[in-house]
């Protein structure tokens, strides 16, 4: 049972693609209820309260936007013990840098947020490709690289990925997330500004 806290583009695609592989899902965190709940009917989910799903869930995939991180875990309250798949990431505005970066990243700092908690970062393929007929890219599942210190806890989510669909690569620790948060705002740079669109993806080929 997976809880998905956030209900945009990120949050509804994942919801789509969780409930197509055969996990039961629920959608929370939103400023209006009826969208969230109109949303939660559309793509054949529950929906309720972030504290009430963090109690239903045995996974919880944050995909809200950064800054709304410390709302959320308010919201949600104390997450000790719980499997927390981390799918933000902290793009200035102008994808020119990252808010948090270098010497640690969003999935440290959410770790630190977050005592007990079993945080593993997790970033999935572009919203749009989720959400398409046509998940793959030339064929293939996205590249998703998966980064936690916790090892069940790392191939829980890297199974929830590896439905989306993804071929998913494991990283290593947490502190894998200074180079998987980077990474993605690159494809979202090639997606964008070089106007390549989000059909691409990183893959490792060995």
């Amino acid at each position: 049972m997976v809880g998905v806290i956030g209900a945009g583009s990120l949050g509804t695609a994942l919801a789509k693609r969780l409930t197509i592989a055969g996990h039961t899902v629920k959608l929370s965190y939103s400023r209006d209820a009826a969208k969230l709940a109109a949303r939660a009917v559309e793509f054949g989910v529950g929906h309720g309260e972030p504290a009430d799903v963090k109690a239903w869930a045995d996974v919880l995939a944050l995909a809200v936007p950064w800054n709304a991180v410390p709302d959320v875990l308010e919201q949600l309250g104390d997450l000790t013990g719980t499997v927390v798949w981390d799918c933000t990431n902290s793009p200035k505005p102008d994808m020119s840098a990252l808010e948090i970066g270098t010497t640690t990243s969003g999935g440290e700092e959410l770790r630190r947020l977050t005592p007990g908690a079993r945080v593993v970062k997790g970033i999935p393929t572009f919203a749009e490709l989720l959400h398409s007929d046509n998940p793959l890219v030339a064929g293939e599942p996205a590249g998703m690289f998966v980064a936690g210190d916790d090892t069940e806890a790392k191939a829980i989510v890297a199974g929830l990925m590896a439905d989306l669909p993804g071929a998913v690569v494991d990283a290593g620790g947490l502190d894998a997330s200074r180079f998987i948060e980077p990474a993605s705002v690159l494809l979202v740079r090639l997606a964008y500004s070089q106007g390549l669109g989000p059909r691409i993806s990183l893959n490792l080929i060995r």
